[in-house]
C-alpha cells in the first residue's frame, strides 16, 4: 500500500514540475522579444485567415505574403523616446501599448520569434489607430 502511495506522489510531483517548466518556458519565451529603444515600437501582426469568405484554403505562401505585406498590427510595447519630440508630435502620441494601428506597409525591420513575425517601427510610421482590424486589408 505504501509503494502505491509513494509511487501516485511521485506521479503528480513529476506533473507539477512539468507544469512549473512549460509556464518557465513560454515566460522565458516571452523575454525573447527584444524592448524597443529610442523612438521604436514593437509590433505583433496578425495571423491571416487560412481560409477565404468562400471557403477555399489559402496556399502557404499567400497566407506568408499577407502577413508580410500586412498594414495592420498590435502596439506591444514602446521605446522610451517614442512620441517625446513634442515639436514633431504636438498633439501628443498617435498610439498607445495595446492599440491596433494602421501602418505603412513593409515599413519597419522584419524579424521572426517563435515562428511569428513581428516589426519594430519607427514612431511616426503610425497612421491611424483602429478599434477592429478584422475589416482592414491591403488593397
Amino acid at each position: 500500500m505504501s509503494e502505491s502511495l509513494s509511487i501516485v506522489k511521485n506521479e503528480i510531483t513529476e506533473e507539477v514540475a512539468d507544469e512549473v517548466n512549460a509556464t518557465e518556458s513560454l515566460s522565458r519565451k516571452a523575454n525573447q522579444l527584444p524592448e524597443p529603444k529610442g523612438y521604436k515600437i514593437l509590433i505583433a501582426l496578425p495571423n491571416p485567415k487560412e481560409k477565404t469568405d468562400g471557403g477555399i484554403i489559402k496556399s502557404k505562401q499567400t497566407l506568408r505574403d499577407e502577413e508580410v505585406g500586412s498594414i495592420v498590427g498590435y502596439v506591444l510595447s514602446m521605446g522610451p523616446d517614442a512620441y517625446s519630440n513634442s515639436k514633431r508630435f504636438p498633439t501628443g502620441p498617435f498610439c498607445k501599448e495595446g492599440d491596433w494601428i494602421v501602418m505603412r506597409s513593409y515599413s519597419g525591420t522584419r524579424f521572426l520569434a517563435h515562428g511569428k513575425e513581428f516589426r519594430l517601427i519607427n514612431d511616426d510610421s503610425v497612421e491611424a489607430v483602429v478599434e477592429d482590424p478584422r475589416g482592414v486589408v491591403k488593397v
